[in-house]
């Protein structure tokens, strides 16, 4: 920077006019030299202030810029914490989310187990009932059983003076090949029976209405089936299931010309002349009873 000099000019005015005018002019210069002098001699101080003020200013302006760029980076790191932060709550707001609702599956996980413990607690005291009840069943069964057995004995072993005889067949049965036979014959229509009522019974009897094996046997039931006015026929155990004949014990018709084609809710019944014929199952009619006969 180029220094300002400043010249003085100083003029005395001397009261004493009557000096000659060269003196006057000889101080005028004396003092202007003097002045220029005085100014010449200030100049290296006013040169380090201008310089430190140099200083200064580049100094401020330095700071100024880190300043401005210490703002500026505190702003992109605001910015960035307040993005961190919002994505914080989020993820926060979600896990709260998921911890109530794994709270709220907790307790319905822990309800249902107490349900299953109830439920557990239910089946176990049924399981020791029904098993109570088996063991009763059992020993009523056995009970039956040697009833049963007792009975089968008296039945077929009937005792006579003082002893017993046994027979293939209870009294009242016929024996054929290798079973017994009864045969239902009631003159009153009204003791007769529609087929599953005369199949109920038959089980009464520990039997089942009769299953034809063979042609020898088809003639004896044929013979039995007594041929009256008043009686249409005898029921045997076949029965006409989704297009097929079926027996009772629920094996098929093997010989499918001894009767007509099967009629869902038709049964057959054995007429002594006539062969079998298929009849309204809720027709009423006698019936015929097999079981197997003893082997003595």
């Amino acid at each position: 920077m180029a220094e300002d000099v400043n010249y003085a000019s100083v003029v005395f005015k001397n009261k004493n006019r009557s000096r000659p005018e060269a003196e006057n002019k000889e101080e005028t210069v004396y003092d202007e030299v003097k002045v220029k002098k005085n100014s010449t001699e200030q100049s290296p101080d006013t040169n380090v202030a201008t310089l430190s003020h140099e200083n200064s200013q580049t100094t401020l302006l330095e700071m100024n810029r880190n300043l401005t760029n210490l703002i500026n980076n505190l702003r992109e790191d605001y910015t960035n914490l307040k993005v961190q932060f919002d994505n914080l709550t989020r993820a926060f707001a979600v896990l709260e989310s998921n911890v109530i609702n794994l709270t709220a599956e907790k307790m319905n996980l822990t309800m249902q187990n107490q349900k299953l413990e109830t439920q557990n607690q239910e089946l176990e005291m049924e399981t020791r009932n029904l098993i109570n009840q088996i063991n009763d069943m059992e020993a009523k069964g056995n009970e039956l059983n040697i009833s049963r057995a007792q009975w089968s004995i008296d039945a077929y072993c009937p005792r006579k003076d003082g002893g017993r005889r046994c027979k293939s067949c209870q009294p009242g049965w016929n024996l054929f090949q290798p079973s017994c036979y009864v045969v239902l014959d009631y003159k009153n229509s009204t003791d007769r029976k529609t087929w599953e009522e005369a199949q109920e019974l038959c089980k009464i009897r520990s039997s089942d209405l009769v299953v034809v094996d063979n042609a020898e046997e088809k003639t004896y039931v044929s013979v039995n089936s007594f041929n009256r006015p008043e009686n249409e026929g005898y029921w045997i155990g076949l029965k006409a299931e989704d297009g097929k004949w079926k027996w009772v014990d629920g094996s098929d018709l093997a010989n499918s010309f001894w009767i007509e084609n099967p009629t869902d809710g038709h049964c057959a019944i054995s007429r002594q002349t006539q062969g079998w014929k298929s009849v309204n199952c809720h027709n009423r009619n006698n019936w015929i009873c097999e079981q197997k006969s003893l082997s003595v």
